[in-house]
């Protein structure tokens, strides 16, 4: 029974379960893997951020582009290779690490901005078959270490800029300039028979990650040029998978297999097609000496799990030193991980979005999966509550059984189901240091009710423009300003509804506040709360301005809490909360929230 079961887990996504439903067959096992190795080494590898005792010109320590950035000469910068001891570096030692850190897939820069490749190349003089003796080829030796121990292997190509070629784009080609059909000859030249080596020598290729990070018609390379390429990795390798830095957006073409975000950017919706974060632990991607930028277990925890809860992936970077050894700062961190997903991984591979809205719940994110004949919702907590009470808002179905996906034993967790809430009583202590995940068991996928404004982990309802039940097409949030001090809210200068549906689980007396800001000295505006059958009318006063940071001339408009009143909630269950701003004159009045507790 445990095989069959088993069978089924693993055919599920191909019917696909969480809703990625523009998920190609290709990419069925990178939806499924979600957490893979980025690996920037190369030349630039040896100067550690610094060339002749100064640093990198430029504040984003991104050690990797030294070359450019320093203006260094072509044959003086590969004299950094000197100081690399290839008798310690051993590329197997990164794939066991990425292995051990529970990542299903590596990424390797095969050939970078320097275009300086990491292979016995053919094609050009200018890689490593021609500067060590005896001949090393690292992709080689990356593809044997990967199929030994289970790993897909994909490799970063960087199409579009090469700092080596006569003809590539050199950021510098905007003072020279550069013909089309030049950058043609290096296309043809080298680019195209690279691949083809890539492609055909070093047994399956799971991913092509190229480095295009605008649109191609912001570039010199033309889309024919683009299609060429991936025409040719269809051909060669027709299972390997093409991201969206080629050039060419998920949109623009279905064929590209998965989106790629920008730099350590992370996602902020559901998406139906694959997608992927790259990111770094630190700041720069290749060894920079002087990096200290780490980010925390939990903090890389947090992304991992955030992707995932919009069915996308995360792909961390490590920067090994020019011996090939991987930073303690970033081991330790990935290595931590590794045992989390040794307990947690349930939760993450295979793993995908659920219906309910990224804000819906304050503690943390939800992924899910189905599982023969259960439905798994798994609830990450990000923030324990202090009380040990955790609300579930929005999932109309009650659970069949609660627990931690810690527990072996599967010790059944207390909780109630009212409607569309849930309550779980949780244990007092946190079982996880980092993220602790519950498992809620469903017989089969339940049904949500979106729009609702969740209860917080503090017990109360916070309102907002952008939470309403149903946006109004003409509302324009305004964005944080100033750092923040300047909070998010609309401008209302006529009269403007507001509408938010919330479920009380507990009927009584509630405190009602708001916040806004008013600079007129008119007392002529008013606010009108409805709920419950009850109203509350509050007269809009000035509040002033405040100093948003002392000694720096900052003086902002200030956002004040007012109490409103109190109203009574008779019994539990839904409840809709209108407010009907009313500006006189037409006046601004700056709308942030209202609280319910």
């Amino acid at each position: 029974m445990k095989t069959i079961c088993l069978i089924l887990t693993l055919a599920i996504p191909a019917i696909g379960l969480f809703g990625q439903s523009q998920t190609n067959e290709r990419a069925k096992w990178f939806t499924d893997a979600r957490f893979g190795m980025f690996i920037h080494w190369g030349v630039y590898s040896g100067a550690e951020g610094y060339w002749k005792g100064e640093k990198l010109r430029n504040d984003n320590n991104y050690a990797e582009w030294i070359y450019y950035r320093n203006r260094i000469e072509k044959e003086e910068y590969l004299t950094l290779l000197d100081g690399f001891d290839w008798d310690e570096i051993n590329p197997e030692e990164w794939v066991i690490l990425a292995k051990k850190s529970g990542m299903k897939y590596l990424t390797f820069t095969a050939k970078h901005h320097d275009g300086f490749a990491l292979w016995d190349s053919k094609v050009s003089n200018y890689d490593l078959g021609n500067y060590t003796n005896p001949k090393r080829d690292i992709v080689k030796e990356l593809a044997g270490a990967c199929k030994k121990h289970g790993l897909k292997l994909g490799l970063y190509y960087s199409h579009w800029v090469d700092w080596e070629h006569e003809f590539g784009w050199d950021h510098n080609k905007e003072l020279t300039g550069i013909t089309p059909e030049q950058y043609d000859i290096y296309w043809q030249e080298k680019v195209i028979p690279q691949m083809r080596e890539l492609l055909t020598n070093y047994g399956e290729i799971s991913m092509i990650w190229f480095d295009m990070w605008v649109h191609h018609s912001e570039t010199v390379v033309t889309k024919q040029q683009l299609l060429q390429l991936k025409s040719l990795i269809r051909e060669l390798q027709p299972n390997c998978l093409v991201n969206s830095r080629l050039g060419l957006s998920v949109e623009e073409d279905p064929d590209v297999d998965f989106k790629e975000l920008g730099d350590n950017s992370f996602g902020n919706k559901k998406e139906e097609f694959p997608w992927q974060s790259p990111a770094t632990v630190a700041h720069s991607w290749g060894f920079h000496a002087t990096d200290s930028e780490w980010k925390s277990t939990t903090t890389l925890l947090k992304s991992l799990i955030n992707n995932v809860s919009l069915n996308g992936n995360l792909l961390l970077n490590i920067g090994p030193r020019a011996n090939g050894e991987v930073p303690f700062e970033i081991s330790q961190r990935i290595l931590e991980m590794g045992k989390w997903l040794e307990v947690n991984g349930e939760s993450i591979y295979g793993a995908g979005a659920f219906d309910l809205s990224k804000d819906q719940q304050d503690w943390g994110r939800i992924t899910c999966k189905q599982e023969c004949n259960k439905f798994k919702l798994y609830l990450h907590v990000f923030n324990w509550p202090l009380n040990k009470e955790l609300y579930l808002t929005g999932i109309k179905a009650k659970p069949e059984q609660i627990y931690l996906l810690n527990d072996k034993q599967k010790s059944p967790i207390a909780f109630t189901h009212e409607e569309v809430f849930t309550k779980v009583l949780l244990p007092n202590l946190q079982p996880d240091p980092f993220v602790s995940v519950l498992v809620v068991e469903y017989p089969e996928k339940p049904g949500v009710m979106n729009g609702l404004v969740a209860k917080s982990t503090t017990g109360g309802f916070s309102l907002t423009p952008g939470n309403q039940d149903s946006m109004e097409q003409n509302i324009q949030i305004q964005g944080k300003e100033q750092y923040g001090t300047m909070p998010e809210h609309v401008i209302i200068n006529k009269n403007q509804s507001f509408r938010w549906k919330i479920y009380v689980d507990e009927p009584g007396e509630k405190q009602v506040d708001v916040s806004y800001s008013f600079q007129s000295q008119t007392a002529n505006s008013h606010l009108i709360i409805k709920v419950a059958e009850s109203e509350l009318k509050l007269s809009v006063k000035n509040t002033g301005k405040t100093v948003g940071e002392p000694n720096q001339n900052w003086i902002i408009d200030n956002f004040k809490s007012t109490s409103a009143g109190k109203i009574y909630f008779p019994k539990a269950g839904f409840y809709d909360v209108e407010m009907e701003a009313i500006p006189a004159n037409n006046e601004d009045l700056k709308f942030q929230w209202i609280w319910i507790n």
